[in-house]
């Protein structure tokens, strides 16, 4: 007998009379001749309550079930008369795969976010954690039917580089114990910060791609918003300007959510309920507004006349900093902010520049709550001016050769942005830690798991 989900159950108007299910105690409860068992099995945030009469063949063993425990029941489903339950179920066999030793350390408590970090081998079989990681590959599929219906090819870019697509030099290095002298691929290797080199070379070919994919970045930073390695989400557009990038990052962001919102409605209700109350005022609000699109010499300003005290004084020429894009965002505009036209002194060489030869086309939405959800840009595709640019930034054209040849031959006006799927995470469920919205995160000092 095929063996049902528990979320098939629940949904079910007319379920089979009988059915196979599997899953993990979460709570047993003993009356004189029957036990009452709640068993979970990932598949949605309810339980299902199985009832065991001490009839059955091996119930001195069922008696003893403990919390982790992993059953297999065969039985009858039946209306449940219990509030909060459509269906239990009469049990007939119950096989016990595991039963879990006295000292499972998931119990009734609630359990601190610390404590759970320190069990992320364990904390799937919670509530909160059960339903970020539902939610997390439930956003993952919306990433991807976007795209696919918007007719993107998902291309696969390396992990393994010698390029510096930020060039910030915070990268983790790679070797080899095999080579004892010189590099395995002839010159220094490292982890990706970013696939978007590769994909631009692939956009001049195939027209729109993206590229969805793990990410690293050795920037020795412990804070609730970093992590040295985490998921990018990076789409790559030819024949497209700056205007049309923004177009595309904000229809993307409202798809994804909404796609969210409806399939995981009782997950998010538990965010809503327990984490942030204002989860659901928050994702309406991105659903609801057109975002606002201002300049960066638009947003110094803003800052400058706010007459709010900064920690970082708001200084032309200089990065936005976190407080600056929520005071942009949840106090002067309480929505979704596009900030665009940045001074080229603190942009990337790639990024196009633009007729008053001071700023670049780049573009950073900024997001209530969490600041900077995407950074993006028009790609400088003029042969000489990406060259020069290359010489300020102390770039070695001889490493970029290939990079410059796409330039040469058919280079066109493409544009593209780069989202941490990680960021949007947190925003869809209001977890404000990113170790918490990673099923096993590297961080500073911590590689467990």
């Amino acid at each position: 007998m095929k063996r049902l989900k528990i979320k098939e159950i629940n949904s079910c108007e007319n379920p089979p009379e009988k059915a196979l299910i599997g899953g993990w105690v979460r709570t047993r409860r003993d009356s004189k001749t029957f036990s009452f068992i709640e068993i979970n099995d990932g598949s949605c945030l309810s339980n299902i309550q199985i009832i065991a009469d001490s009839s059955i063949e091996n119930y001195d063993n069922i008696a003893k079930l403990t919390t982790g425990s992993c059953i297999s029941i065969l039985g009858k489903i039946v209306e449940s008369p219990g509030k909060g339950q459509k269906w239990e179920v009469q049990a007939e066999k119950i096989d016990i795969h595991n039963n879990a030793p006295e000292d499972f350390p998931l119990q009734k408590k609630r359990h601190s976010d610390e404590f759970l970090r320190t069990i992320a081998h364990l904390r799937p079989r919670t509530n909160k954690f059960s339903s970020v990681f539902r939610i997390r590959a439930e956003l993952s599929q919306a990433v991807h039917s976007y795209f696919y219906e918007k007719g993107f090819r998902y291309i696969h870019t390396p992990i393994l580089t010698a390029s510096d697509c930020e060039g910030a030099g915070e990268m983790f290095s790679v070797s080899s114990d095999s080579v004892k002298n010189g590099f395995f691929f002839s010159k220094p290797a490292n982890l990706t910060v970013s696939g978007q080199l590769e994909a631009e070379m692939m956009a001049l070919s195939l027209g729109d791609v993206y590229t969805f994919g793990p990410t690293f970045r050795a920037e020795n930073s412990n804070t609730s918003r970093h992590a040295a390695e985490f998921w990018m989400i990076e789409p790559e557009m030819s024949f497209c300007d700056l205007e049309q990038n923004m177009d595309v990052a904000e229809d993307f962001i409202k798809n994804i959510i909404t796609r969210t919102r409806k399939n995981c409605s009782e997950d998010l209700e538990l965010f809503n309920r327990f984490v942030d109350k204002t989860l659901f005022e928050t994702l309406e609000n991105i659903l609801e507004n057109r975002f606002v699109r201002i300049t960066y010499k638009e947003a110094v300003e803003i800052l400058k006349k706010s007459g709010q005290k900064f920690e970082y004084d708001p200084v032309y020429g200089a990065d936005l900093q976190t407080e600056h894009e929520r005071f942009i965002t949840e106090t002067e505009f309480k929505k979704p902010v596009f900030v665009y036209n940045y001074p080229k002194n603190i942009k990337p060489f790639y990024m196009r520049l633009n007729s008053d030869n001071e700023t670049v086309a780049a573009m950073d939405l900024l997001v209530p709550k969490i600041g900077e959800l995407i950074g993006g840009s028009q790609r400088e595709e003029r042969f000489d001016i990406l060259q020069k640019r290359m010489e300020e930034c102390s770039i070695n054209k001889e490493e970029y050769w290939w990079y410059l040849d796409s330039r040469k031959y058919g280079s066109v006006y493409h544009s593209g942005f780069g989202m941490g799927f990680d960021r949007i995470m947190m925003l869809v469920t209001g977890v404000s830690n990113i170790r918490d919205v990673i099923p096993f995160p590297r961080t500073p000092g911590s590689i467990e798991f």
